[in-house]
């Protein structure tokens, strides 16, 4: 039986505190950098403000208030929309050239990442399909095959930008959702094979990711050129210590730490909060994880039950690639850090995909 109820509260102010103290970390982050570039130590905080939390707060009180069954109704043309977005930013002149990458679309002073909500589309979608196969989805006609087949097409897309973090991160969630959708171990073990192949093929092919790859073998083979942020990341992490150099005290992030307001946002953190400030966020991120989960769990339906559990892979998953970067356990993949990092499309729909998990804990059985 479903009742509704309301909205779990606990959920909601994890959700607010990690939005509050990802705009906290990133004001220190950016002084240095919003001086060098506008004349302004707060530009970038303002401007993640201004097009991240408010935008992200109005989505995330549509998406709560948004039936959530609705997603499975309108998933299929989601998930349309979605590519359509991703097949014009491969169109030059209407997709943002940046860094060698296609990944933006502009509307007037305003940029958008459609694999943002690429990731949102696919995992709605897929929710929407699994439940609709939970009998068959461990057999390889009616489970395995298709899944992989919609999951490479989807995937295209992400290597033509070239976007391989977010590739990264999606790839590993939507195996995860299929693993406790039923999947076997062997499943996901030859995905995962076939996985390890085509993301060696793409190292292989672009020189930029073999140096990331050999940075990460031997962060000394080159420390002034691609070993160069990877080696100042870990100097910011190091130098913290157990309490840090006290909070906006950071010198890595005047002009040593590349992106300081980017993918390497938690080694500034570091540095300034310490290994216990590091501690208290990653114990953030967890407690927001297990109680999403705790919300999925008691989900109505199966469908509810994957959609919240595929969206908190796709925001947890994101945090620990990022994080095991900047500290040395991963290559470097360019992925922002989830309510932290500077990004409006990002935060905003990270919020919006909070209301969705908002929506289903007042269904309860």
């Amino acid at each position: 039986m479903r009742r509704a109820g309301s909205y779990d509260k606990i959920f909601f102010f994890l959700s607010i505190f990690l939005t509050l103290f990802g705009l906290f970390i990133l004001a220190s982050a950016s002084i240095g950098f919003s001086m060098s570039k506008f004349g302004s130590p707060y530009y970038y905080f303002l401007h993640q403000v201004l097009y991240g939390v408010l935008p992200g707060l109005a989505l995330l009180y549509a998406t709560y208030k948004i039936p959530y069954e609705k997603w499975k109704k309108f998933a299929l043309p989601l998930l349309l929309l979605a590519i359509f977005l991703m097949s014009l930013v491969l169109i030059p002149g209407i997709g943002l050239l940046h860094g060698g990458a296609r990944r933006w679309l502009a509307f007037g002073s305003v940029s958008f990442q459609p694999a943002e909500f690429l990731k949102l589309a696919y995992i709605a979608y897929l929710a929407a399909w699994i439940e609709s196969k939970s009998k068959s989805i461990g057999s390889f006609k009616f489970g395995l095959l298709p899944f992989a087949i919609m999951s490479a097409f989807i995937a295209s897309f992400l290597v033509m930008q070239p976007d391989i973090g977010t590739l990264v991160v999606l790839m590993i969630s939507v195996l995860a959702l299929f693993f406790i959708s039923g999947g076997s171990f062997k499943q996901i073990a030859l995905l995962s094979a076939i996985g390890l192949v085509i993301i060696s093929v793409l190292i292989a092919v672009e020189p930029y990711r073999k140096e990331r790859l050999k940075v990460f073998l031997n962060r000394q083979s080159d420390p002034q050129g691609s070993g160069y942020q990877i080696n100042q990341a870990l100097i910011a992490v190091g130098s913290g210590g157990l309490f840090g150099r006290g909070l906006g005290l950071s010198r890595q992030k005047f002009s040593y730490l590349p992106e300081p307001i980017g993918d390497s946002i938690f080694a500034v953190f570091a540095e300034e909060l310490g290994f216990l400030g590091a501690i208290l966020l990653l114990g953030a991120f967890l407690l927001f994880f297990l109680r999403g989960m705790w919300v999925a769990n008691r989900a109505p339906d199966l469908f509810g039950k994957l959609l919240c559990a595929g969206i908190l892979f796709l925001i947890m998953f994101q945090v620990l690639i990022n994080i095991s970067a900047i500290i040395g356990l991963l290559p470097l993949t360019g992925i922002p850090l989830a309510f932290v990092s500077y990004g409006g499309s990002s935060l905003a729909l990270t919020l919006a995909e909070v209301g969705i998990i908002l929506n289903v804990s007042k269904r309860k059985i």
